[in-house]
């Protein structure tokens, strides 16, 4: 079934809470299925880890003892370390994307719970002037399953282009250290050197990728303290001037509410970087009150407001940051929220939101 079908037939509620009850079935299924892959992956790591370890040990004695160690044991044992270290690299990398995998799977599995408890509770699915034209509610509603695809795609990009490219460069980097190390000694060392150097920022980067991805401070620490670390780091990687202010700091709420505040403050200030190309974004967080009041204003290129979001016309909605603030809305409206933006092409752009958090 098209959605252009998905969407004419008698109860297009029932068919969505049908479509919603399929997926969480079928993301069910495939956590299962990744449990069980992270489980045995995990016996592999700590296999190679116990045996990395013991080829550590005996490398230390090696060291300690180079003028009587034959030069071929020294080699061997150097090659048979590269070859256990790349290997348990390569295992964790895999153990990280696919426990990445299922906590995304879990966070698509709330979502879904939620917007069917939404669906269950409330008639979101409004009756339209043309019965042949698709409720907006349930295409907001389908948007926002398309945008979780969407991200899972950016993150398969990321980490191609990023962590696993970076693994290839390792292999050439350790497979010229292997042929030097018999010519040329000197230069061999200064390859590793730079091997050790390459690693050390690459693994740099996968911290600052899963702290985007999910970081793990919201948990222990509360949404004030993720903020102004995300807020700071925003600053620092993207050269752009940011500022914070947070306001009754030692609150805590449940944590998907948390959760939801942080992804909306991290999308909007992602969305100065990627769409505005601000040089100073000023970030306020209210959680003095209920609802709790979100403010994100930039210097950067704006747009024309009023003709996005007062119009019933989608399509003239094309650029990707305004249809990426009309998709950001819907999703505040399914939490019982409220979204003003005001942009022009000339005097930046200030969005505030309001997140319900007693209801």
């Amino acid at each position: 079934m098209d959605r252009e079908d998905f969407f004419t037939q008698d109860n297009p509620k029932d068919e969505i809470i049908e479509l919603l009850t399929e997926n969480m079935s079928s993301t069910r299924r495939r956590l299962s299925e990744i449990k069980d892959q992270i489980e045995q992956i995990q016996i592999t790591v700590d296999k190679e880890q116990q045996r990395y370890s013991g080829i550590a040990a005996e490398l230390k004695t090696v060291k300690e003892n180079l003028d009587t160690v034959p030069r071929e044991d020294i080699r061997d044992k150097y090659d048979e370390a590269l070859e256990v270290r790349f290997r348990l690299a390569t295992m964790r990398g895999q153990l990280e994307k696919i426990e990445g995998q299922y906590d995304y799977l879990e966070k698509q599995q709330a979502t879904f719970s939620q917007i069917l408890s939404s669906l269950e509770g409330v008639d979101y699915l409004e009756a339209t002037d043309d019965e042949d034209k698709p409720s907006r509610r349930a295409v907001d509603i389908v948007g926002i399953i398309n945008a979780q695809e969407e991200e899972r795609k950016r993150l398969s990009r990321v980490m191609h282009d990023g962590p696993a490219q970076s693994l290839t460069n390792f292999i050439l980097q350790a497979e010229i250290c292997q042929r030097l190390f018999d010519r040329d000694p000197e230069r061999a060392a200064t390859e590793l050197d730079n091997l050790k150097t390459n690693a050390s920022r690459t693994f740099q980067k996968i911290r600052e990728f899963i702290f985007d991805l999910r970081p793990m401070m919201l948990d222990d620490l509360g949404i004030a303290a993720t903020v102004r670390r995300y807020s700071e780091s925003f600053g620092e990687k993207n050269d752009i001037h940011t500022q914070y202010e947070i306001i009754n700091e030692d609150r805590r709420m449940e944590n998907y509410r948390e959760v939801f505040i942080f992804r909306t403050i991290q999308e909007l200030m992602s969305m100065t970087r990627d769409y505005a190309a601000a040089t100073e974004v000023k970030v306020r967080l209210d959680m003095s009150s209920d609802p709790v009041k979100i403010l994100v204003e930039d210097d950067g290129k704006g747009f024309d407001s009023d003709v996005v979001f007062e119009t019933d016309d989608d399509s003239i909605v094309e650029d990707a940051r305004s249809s990426a603030l009309i998709l950001l809305r819907n999703k505040v409206s399914l939490v019982g929220g409220e979204m003003t933006v005001q942009s022009n092409e000339t005097d930046g752009t200030v969005i505030r939101i309001e997140v319900p958090i007693d209801n």
